[in-house]
């Protein structure tokens, strides 16, 4: 329920019942904006149905507002999908394509107004914590982020370091391997017996908490980057205990699936795929799910910190939610790990936004949406002027209405040339080769059958090329 409250303006010797000649603008309200890591459709019960993951504050924020349940990241890498949600534009117009493109070394993006900044434009103070931007970090070195001063009024803990210092154990990788080499040190995990008051995404929420404890005199966009569950799986004990590894079923893999698909679709997620080599030689498939689930629950758990510091703070009945992950995360379905492909577990992210007067509780929408789509939505939620560069669309009149048609598949594009476009029912992917793969979603949602191919599905498949990209951005160059 929504508690409005009217103030009344008594002017100096006028009678009470006047009608005031200047009546107060109304007040714009306030974003709250929160990223999250490598969160993939396993976190809510409503995109996966998927039993015994522990996400109660997820769950709780979800049923406050609208959940998207056909959301799909603009490209299932951290900076090209990061990229495009900050700056409204999408991959195969920008050419950031990979995590080595600074999108602030980018013609196509010179004199583009980001989100933050946008709102900042209309006189709203933006400020910002954790991974927003994307980020990479080492143990024993500083930030290499793509991070702008100019977006921010304030950035915490600092502009050239997003997240704050990493809580590692006393050694790395902490899981020894058996057999071949192992893939990558920080593709690990191990449960911590540090207090959690030391974790950097609890450092960031106490920074966010600070944030919306503080009286504003101007509205606010503030933006949360929660880091877990990314790689490397370090939290507390606690969490780990919350999934017993007698209960945890890894991901179901077709035997054979691979055969019969064109030589890109086979080839697709071959870096990963030797880490899948090495977790299934040593017998770690449940131990690596294990932590991958820990870093879920403690992600929750802060996020349920940052959501009740909202509600008791005096911005609380006047302040957007939107919620979003980067993109999907594999956990071994179709024997690779992490992101970096078409299919939807890549693609598919919780989109979550509540927002006061216009959402109503425990709404759901089936309709495809991107991420691109956010920007576009919050200035519109906001009142203010459209950004004509924008690619994506206010979500606005399905946030009212979720039943209203929507004809736009989501478009999402993994390097240059390589896309796949979701409708409402089917998955559609276009190699830079040629090479196609089609699913039904409603029968296969484990994507093993292939139907790209079979005349009873060409018209879905037709319906869904008209929106592939004709022109696709050369690559921008990578930074070293």
């Amino acid at each position: 329920m929504i508690t409005r409250i009217c103030i009344f303006l008594v002017l100096a010797g006028a009678p009470i019942l006047a009608p005031s000649l200047h009546a107060a603008a109304p007040q714009k309200p306030n974003i709250l904006f929160i990223a999250i890591d490598d969160l993939n459709d396993w976190g809510l019960a409503a995109l996966n149905g998927r039993k015994g993951v522990h996400t109660p504050n997820l769950d709780r924020l979800a049923a406050r507002g609208m959940l998207f349940v056909n959301a799909h990241c603009a490209s299932p890498a951290c900076n090209p999908s990061r990229t495009a949600i900050l700056t409204g534009v999408a991959p195969h117009r920008s050419g950031v394509y990979t995590n080595y493109h600074d999108w602030r070394e980018n013609g196509r993006l010179k004199d583009l107004l980001t989100l933050p900044e946008s709102f900042r434009r209309h006189g709203y103070t933006a400020v910002g914590g954790g991974k927003i931007f994307h980020a990479l970090e080492w143990i024993d070195g500083p930030s290499d982020g793509f991070n702008d001063a100019k977006c921010w009024d304030h950035f915490f803990p600092s502009i050239n370091r997003q997240i704050p210092p990493r809580l590692y154990p006393a050694e790395i990788p902490v899981v020894k391997g058996r057999g071949s080499s192992r893939p990558y040190v920080y593709f690990d995990w191990a449960p911590l017996d540090d207090p959690v008051e030391k974790m950097p995404d609890h450092i960031t929420v106490d920074w966010a908490i600070g944030e919306l404890q503080k009286p504003h005199d101007k509205p606010f966009f503030q933006a949360v980057g929660l880091f877990r569950p990314h790689i490397p799986w370090y939290v507390p004990r606690r969490f780990f205990d919350l999934y017993p590894l007698d209960q945890i079923d890894p991901p179901y893999v077709k035997p054979g699936w691979r055969g019969k698909l064109p030589s890109s679709a086979q080839a697709s997620g071959e870096a990963r795929r030797k880490w899948h080599r090495w977790v299934v030689e040593n017998d770690q498939w449940k131990n690596a799910v294990q932590g991958y689930l820990a870093s879920v629950s403690y992600c929750d758990y802060e996020l349920g910190r940052l959501i009740e510091a909202l509600d008791r703070s005096p911005s609380a009945a006047n302040t957007i939610v939107v919620l979003w992950t980067d993109h999907g995360f594999h956990l071994g379905d179709k024997e690779t790990w992490e992101k970096f492909t078409l299919w939807a577990e890549s693609t598919r992210v919780p989109l979550i936004v509540v927002a006061p007067g216009v959402t109503q509780p425990g709404s759901r929408c089936a309709r495809p949406v991107s991420l691109l789509d956010i920007y576009p939505t919050l200035l519109n939620l906001a009142g203010l002027p459209p950004n004509a560069k924008n690619d994506g669309d206010s979500l606005v009149p399905w946030l009212k209405n979720p039943a209203l048609p929507r004809q736009r598949p989501a478009l999402i594009t993994n390097e240059r040339g390589n896309h796949a476009l979701r409708g409402e029912r089917y998955h559609y992917i276009h190699y830079a080769n040629g090479d196609e793969e089609l699913y039904d979603m409603a029968d296969d949602e484990g994507q093993w059958n292939n139907l790209a191919g079979d005349p009873a599905h060409a018209a879905a498949k037709a319906e869904l090329m008209k929106w592939l990209p004709q022109e696709n951005a050369p690559a921008q160059s990578r930074v070293p």
